[in-house]
């Protein structure tokens, strides 16, 4: 099993990503684009990013300095957990509020309002786990 957020494990992500109905087909319908980076609390850098066009993924691998739209953090453990378990909206409301997870780029706050974003952002926790 590749490690956490490396290329191997993000391109495998991406691919379980696109594979998910109520994930890529509801982010493109809102025509969802960004750029995804997932990484460790005290790294100064994420470690893996996504490139989404249209709600699909169209690039997957290590972070290499882009400019991020999203940039998702957490302690190891608590990624673990999440993929391990899911997320729902009350556990990524308490994430969030603990700092548990961390976003050190994007807006919460409008993300988590608007439920075509929010939906398939939590749904994204379930889609880590299949990797």
């Amino acid at each position: 099993m590749a490690d956490l957020f490396s290329p191997e494990w993000m391109q495998a992500f991406g691919e379980q990503w696109n594979a998910e109905p109520e994930l890529a087909d509801a982010l493109a319908k809102i025509h969802f684009n960004s750029v995804i980076g997932y990484g460790f609390e005290h790294d100064p850098n994420p470690t893996g990013v996504l490139t989404i066009q249209e709600g699909r993924v169209t690039s997957a691998g290590a972070y290499n300095g882009e400019p991020l739209s999203w940039d998702l953090r957490a302690d190891r453990e608590h990624w673990q957990q999440w993929k391990a378990k899911g997320l729902n909206m009350m556990g990524l409301g308490m994430a969030y509020m603990s700092r548990k997870l961390q976003f050190r780029v994007g807006d919460y706050a409008s993300m988590v309002k608007d439920p075509r974003m929010a939906g398939p952002f939590i749904k994204s926790f379930t889609v880590m786990s299949r990797v």
